[in-house]
């Protein structure tokens, strides 16, 4: 990363003089004070000047949609990328044609490529972890929707059978959906089970 050392009558000096030359806005450069600088006697004698060290911040976000550009080309998928950051949250949509090929069977492709970019934006980082959601045609949501009223459908089942239901291995993110769905549910209960990639709820039965 570019890092310029640069000198001002105040530290805010200093810093705007680096902004100048660096040609970046306030949020995209970190700053680390060297020297406070002093005004010395008279203003005149002995006077010091503020010197600063800018350092040009990752751009995480370019980078990710450089790295999934990269993907999707060698996966000859042509599509609109869309890139937005909401309170730690890195959102990213895509819109084109043949999507089905990139969502795969129960989205299995979708998270794989997720997962790639997750680490892309998060190597190397100082700051808090940035969780990452690719979507493409409303896919998330409709998911899940369905797993809820699988989640409500099973839940009647062990309720009316008295046995509980283990469902298919699922990644954490659905997992939580399943779990979410049925936590004011009186009458059941839900855990995990198994080791990652095959992790999966259980769905069961209050002991009373």
């Amino acid at each position: 990363m570019k890092s310029i050392e640069i000198t001002g009558r105040t530290v805010e000096e200093a810093i705007s003089n680096a902004l100048k030359e660096l040609k970046l806005d306030r949020e995209k450069v970190g700053i680390e004070v060297i020297e406070e600088g002093s005004r010395g006697l008279f203003k005149l004698l002995g006077a010091k000047p503020a010197r600063v060290k800018a350092t040009v911040k990752r751009d995480y976000l370019c980078e990710a949609k450089t790295f999934l550009r990269d993907i999707l080309d060698k996966m000859d998928l042509k599509c609109e990328i869309t890139v937005k950051e909401e309170n730690e949250l890195v959102k990213i949509n895509l819109d084109g044609p043949n999507m089905g090929i990139l969502i795969g069977h129960r989205g299995e492709t979708l998270d794989a490529v997720q997962y790639l970019v997750s680490l892309v934006v998060n190597k190397d980082h100082d700051e808090e972890y940035k969780r990452v959601i690719i979507d493409t045609e409303n896919y998330r949501l409709k998911r899940e929707e369905t797993l809820k009223r699988l989640a409500s459908r099973l839940a009647f089942k062990v309720k009316s059978t008295g046995r509980y239901v283990k469902l298919e291995p699922m990644n954490p993110y659905e997992r939580r959906i399943i779990h979410s769905a049925l936590q004011n549910n009186e009458y059941i209960t839900t855990y995990s089970e198994g080791e990652e990639p095959f992790r999966r709820v259980v769905i069961d039965l209050k002991k009373a």
